[in-house]
């Protein structure tokens, strides 16, 4: 009996800012070692970097 080889499901990430997932892959970067955070696009990053630069309340 022939098995049909099952697709294997690719591990996600959520985006810090609206946790879109996004798969595990396409989140890589060599840049970030120490502390990771993930974005589906640039308009989520723009955004997250604005809030960091506003003081707290």
């Amino acid at each position: 009996m022939n098995e049909v080889p099952k697709p294997v499901e690719e591990e996600l990430v959520s985006c810090e800012v609206c946790l879109k997932e996004i798969p595990l892959s396409e989140s890589k970067s060599t840049e970030a070692v120490d502390y990771v955070v993930h974005f589906c696009g640039l308009q989520c990053h723009s955004k997250w970097k604005e809030q960091q630069s506003k003081p707290d309340a």
